[in-house]
């Protein structure tokens, strides 16, 4: 079955008396509220207490490089470490999500009608690709000090850089992960995007559901 909204997207531009009571701006206004409500309800769930560190879908792990050696590291008596550094990333990601608000909403709000149609009529991650392509850049800068702040403050952080930052070199990890705040500050991406991509799965499951006033009427007919 094909998404309700591409449905009504193709709708609108095929039945000229369809498109005279609900029009253009109207498609493209609806799309913009339901968008920013599920924009959101992401936001929302990621950014209180336990929102990462209490979700498996997006908690954050220790690195790679750590985790292979993490359960000598328990065995020796350093579990506590790996602990403390696990809930700080987490807790880092939880604090630094809720910057992401305003820079989602403002991208929906700049949305141009070409991206709207897009969005409509195209894959079920259209939006979700849409804020990654529009708002990645961003949200990493408002991210990472957050991200910086919050791994200061534990020892491991320190090890773990100087371990990473000579492996990169080696080429035995992945570059963006040598530096433990990109690695969070990355992670805490996915994580958004993930929740943004189910909140859209919804939208185009069920846009009414949104609450939508516009949407109610679109569908309503």
């Amino acid at each position: 079955m094909r998404p309700l909204l591409a449905l009504f997207f193709s709708a609108i531009f095929a039945a000229p008396a369809f498109a005279s009571e609900v029009s253009n701006t109207d498609a493209a206004a609806g799309l913009k509220e339901a968008l920013t409500r599920g924009a959101e309800v992401a936001v929302s769930q990621l950014g209180k207490h336990d929102g990462f560190m209490g979700d498996s879908r997006v908690k954050i792990p220790l690195p790679d490089s750590i985790r292979k050696g993490e359960k000598l590291m328990r065995t020796l008596g350093g579990g506590k470490y790996a602990d403390e550094l696990i809930e700080t990333m987490n807790r880092a990601a939880e604090s630094a999500v809720v910057e992401a608000r305003p820079i989602l909403v403002n991208a929906v709000k700049h949305m141009s009608f070409d991206d709207a149609r897009g969005i409509l009529t195209g894959g079920d991650d259209a939006a979700t690709r849409y804020f990654q392509r529009t708002t990645t850049d961003e949200l990493t800068k408002k991210f990472l000090p957050i991200v910086k702040q919050a791994t200061a403050k534990v020892k491991l952080a320190d090890k773990y850089n100087q371990y990473a930052g000579k492996a990169a070199k080696l080429g035995a990890i992945d570059q963006k992960d040598a530096d433990l705040d990109q690695y969070v500050t990355h992670k805490a991406l996915d994580g958004l995007f993930l929740m943004v991509a189910e909140q859209e799965k919804a939208i185009r499951k069920d846009p009414v559901s949104t609450g939508s006033n516009l949407l109610k009427k679109i569908f309503g007919h």
